[in-house]
């Protein structure tokens, strides 16, 4: 069996609080931030997952999401391990951004805060071109 290595992670959800833009000793941006996911069946149950994004995907995200903001993020699952101050073995688990995606209509808003994504990139939608008909095949060079 051929190396198969894979490791993409899509998640869709709420931002559970306003995420905070950050920079390391070297000036590189990162934001850490948790996404609430509901779990499908039955019963009502939501997931809260780590995240963490670095560079421009930091700061797009700190910009224009804030706590119960809809986000739909895509990278990778990543886990490290330390030794902390009381010389125990510590573990985490998170999912690093490298991707974020607008969910709601910008007249939808934030359901909590100001309710407004500011200067926010716009889709813009172009018309279609105007094609000339041409009456009969006739007139075609093939």
């Amino acid at each position: 069996m051929a190396n198969f290595n894979l490791n993409k992670v899509i998640l869709g959800g709420r931002i559970t609080a306003d995420p905070e833009l950050k920079q390391t000793p070297q000036g590189v941006s990162v934001t850490t931030f948790s996404i609430a996911v509901n779990r499908r069946g039955k019963e009502a149950q939501t997931d809260f997952i780590n995240c963490q994004a670095w560079r421009q995907t930091a700061e797009f995200i700190c910009k224009f999401f804030k706590k119960g903001s809809s986000i739909c993020i895509s990278g990778s699952i990543q886990t490290r391990s330390w030794t902390d101050q009381q010389n125990q073995k510590r573990y985490a688990t998170e999912v690093v951004a490298d991707e974020a995606f607008f969910v709601d209509a910008k007249a939808d808003g934030v359901p909590t805060g100001s309710g407004s994504f500011g200067d926010a990139p716009a889709f813009q939608t172009q018309q279609a071109p105007k094609f000339e008909e041409i009456a009969s095949d006739d007139d075609l060079p093939f």
